[in-house]
């Protein structure tokens, strides 16, 4: 039991405080068109939506510009949610969403096509004073973190994760997204999965109900917070996470094995829902049979949400130009950052999605 408050946890309290109190927030939304476009910019993309993408996105758009000078693309990281809601009232032409519309959702709005663009790692991210070594977390562990049923550094399951490792007298403090968020969507799917509490209680989605803890605007919002204060545990994309030094825990997979997030590992999750991506590019890619023994249990795919048709023919291309780069040369920009390159079957499939834009009922041509 804990005794007395660490002197930490009074700098949480303080800081629930100021959030609670103030409008506490990451990245702001702007209207779409209200960016300065230069003399020599002849065409201007708009898009916005995850924030899972955006370290990726920035490397995509500073390529693609260098190679095509006439073409400006503007990416808003406001969360799946709200890009895929700008994009339902025409304010952009691309929406990002780490979520893909299902069949009822795709029947409330005008036809979309969704493109698989790249697959990332959702990690555990956390604060905790003086260990030498990343944590490790079983599923039920971090489930029942999740759900408030473990609110103590100090709880046995925490201990059997992490056998021999000193861990505080203090209370655990949850950190989650405050928006319709992507990430969200990929953390609470996999909580879903493994936790039939967590999948009848909390289900998942871009927002649900939180059992416990605290809102933050934005992957920012959440590891600013995380940072800042001694005690808490949140989620976001792993390369926020790398950027920000945060550590981040392995989680226990179905074959046993505590596995870092990474590129590799996330490959290996991909690639063991092979079948089920053939048949579907938006199957849930979160925790992989126990055949995958190398695989990291909470990954995604990311897509672009597109119009299938539309009226200004210049503006079309464009976006399938640029469509079509980030699906094939653009996956080489993986290597740098965090993120799986897409496999050579689920890039074919987001080519084969591209062949279906139209401008006013005709197809948009490759380049």
């Amino acid at each position: 039991m804990l005794r007395r408050m660490p002197p930490f946890a009074l700098v949480i309290a303080l800081s629930v405080v100021v959030i609670a109190s103030c409008n506490y927030k990451g990245e702001e939304p702007t209207k779409e068109k209200d960016f300065a476009v230069s003399a020599s910019v002849k065409t201007a993309i708009g898009a916005a939506g995850s924030t899972f993408v955006n370290p990726i996105m920035t490397k995509w758009i500073g390529a693609y510009e260098q190679a095509h000078p006439g073409t400006l693309v503007n990416y808003r990281p406001i969360g799946s949610g709200a890009g895929i809601d700008a994009l339902k009232q025409s304010t952009l032409e691309i929406a990002a969403s780490d979520m893909p519309l299902s069949d009822e959702q795709l029947k409330e709005t005008f036809p979309l096509i969704q493109v698989p663009v790249t697959a990332g790692a959702v990690c555990a991210v956390y604060n905790v004073p003086g260990l030498k070594n990343p944590l490790r977390f079983s599923a039920a562990t971090l489930a029942g973190i999740f759900m408030g049923n473990i609110i103590s550094w100090q709880d046995p399951a925490i201990g059997r994760d992490n056998p021999g490792v000193p861990l505080p007298h203090a209370a655990i403090i949850v950190v989650h997204r405050s928006e319709g968020s992507g990430t969200s969507s990929i953390f609470t799917s996999y909580l879903a999965r493994v936790s039939s509490e967590w999948s009848k209680r909390v289900g998942s989605g871009l927002m649900v109900k939180w059992p416990v803890g605290i809102a933050a605007q934005g992957s920012t919002g959440v590891l600013d917070f995380v940072k800042q204060n001694a005690g808490t545990i949140g989620y976001a994309e792993l390369n926020y996470a790398v950027e920000q030094h945060l550590p981040v825990a392995s989680i226990q997979n179905r074959a046993g094995a505590f596995v870092a997030p990474s590129a590799a590992s996330t490959t290996a999750a991909v690639q063991a829902f092979d079948q089920e991506l053939a048949r579907d590019v938006r199957a849930s890619i979160v925790d992989p049979p126990a055949s995958a023994k190398d695989a990291y249990p909470i990954a995604g795919l990311s897509f672009f949400l597109i119009a299938r048709d539309g009226s200004d023919a210049v503006e079309r291309q464009a976006i399938r130009d640029f469509t079509q780069y980030v699906v094939s040369g653009g996956q080489e920009l993986s290597e740098g950052l965090a993120y799986a390159r897409l496999p050579k079957p689920v890039q074919d499939h987001a080519l084969s999605l591209l062949s279906e834009m139209q401008v006013n009922g005709q197809p948009v041509k490759s380049t």
